[in-house]
């Protein structure tokens, strides 16, 4: 376990950083600063003035994971080889209880109080391999054409046969070019994607051996392959089926036992690609196709079953990256 001095609370918005700089659980000072290098900066020089002890090697930089406005610090740090734990907000916050007030300042205390209460379950960031983060951007690219292009055709598609021909007509030639653009452009992207993949041996090893999963497809793999850091920051298919939301638990209290559900608090967007992975799953394997019929026969709910065919895709796609190996059908009576 590794063992710290100053626990230091980041608190990021786009324009500014607040530092809260904790030693024994109490607060030494809150400095803030511009988010940029020269702020970074700064701050680095007034901990030293103020604790001429204080180093990267004994200090804990703690912040939440707010997407590309940790770029300027991350960077900073991972040169410097701090120590950092990047953490998510909802472990943050439910961790505090109830709170009262809200400003940066205060955030950036809270931040650096929750470090120091949670030393010892202290999990430090490791930055992600240039593809991957490459394959982050792009895919996030493609969800948003994808996003803008249904916006644009579902309207399109809802209307007809419910307005004049004439007047969708029109609606429908108004839109088309650029409908006809962003299709080009998400062909284009999901070709970039799969060049990426293709120019990095191993990640186009790992790549063959998620997709190798019946139901898991290109997208459902590149997710996987990011959410997880090539498999290396979410070893446990347990923890992702957590993460991705399709483990179900039970809420009861005293003599109250309420159903099994799953939590809301998930990654969305991956529950989304899993379920439509689990339906085409359910079409082309054999198993697990007699396993929804099964369940549902006997009078399961269809989603709690649907949520545990996702969860056995994860279960799948990690044996293989374990095993390292492509997906065979005797796997079935050992991870089904």
């Amino acid at each position: 376990m590794e063992t710290f001095t100053f626990f230091i609370g980041i608190d990021i918005s786009k324009a500014t950083l607040d530092w809260a700089v904790v030693m024994a659980n109490k607060l030494l000072f809150h400095y803030q600063s511009s988010n940029d290098q020269r702020g970074i900066e700064s701050f680095v020089k007034h901990l030293k003035q103020q604790y001429p002890a204080a180093s990267f090697d004994n200090s804990l930089y703690c912040m939440e994971h707010t997407g590309i406005y940790n770029n300027h610090i991350l960077s900073l740090l991972q040169v410097n080889k701090a120590n950092v734990w990047v953490e998510h907000p909802i472990h943050i916050k439910e961790s505090l209880g109830m709170i009262r007030g809200k400003n940066d300042k205060v955030d950036a205390q809270r931040i650096a109080l929750y470090a120091y209460k949670n030393r010892e379950e202290v999990h430090l960031w490791t930055p992600k391999q240039e593809v991957i983060q490459k394959l982050d951007r792009l895919t996030a690219t493609r969800s948003r054409l994808v996003k803008v292009r249904k916006m644009l055709q579902s309207p399109l598609t809802d209307s007809d046969g419910f307005i004049f021909k004439k007047d969708h007509t029109e609606e429908k030639k108004s839109c088309q070019k650029t409908l006809d653009a962003l299709t080009k452009d998400i062909k284009q992207i999901q070709a970039d994607i799969a060049d990426t993949i293709a120019n990095d041996p191993y990640l186009k090893e790992l790549y063959g051996y998620v997709q190798s999963v019946k139901g898991i497809g290109p997208a459902i793999a590149t997710e996987l392959l990011i959410i997880t850091n090539e498999f290396k920051a979410i070893t446990d298919p347990k923890k992702l089926a957590c993460h991705a939301g399709v483990v179900p638990f039970v809420y009861s209290s005293g003599q109250y036992r309420g159903k099994a559900k799953t939590s809301n608090k998930a990654n969305k967007p991956l529950k989304a690609l899993l379920h439509n992975g689990a339906m085409s799953a359910i079409q082309h394997s054999q198993d697990l196709k007699a396993y929804y019929v099964r369940k549902t026969a006997e009078g399961k709910n269809e989603m709690l079953v649907i949520n545990n065919v996702c969860n056995k895709l994860i279960h799948r796609v990690f044996a293989c990256v374990h095993r390292r190996e492509k997906y065979k059908d005797f796997y079935a009576s050992a991870v089904a």
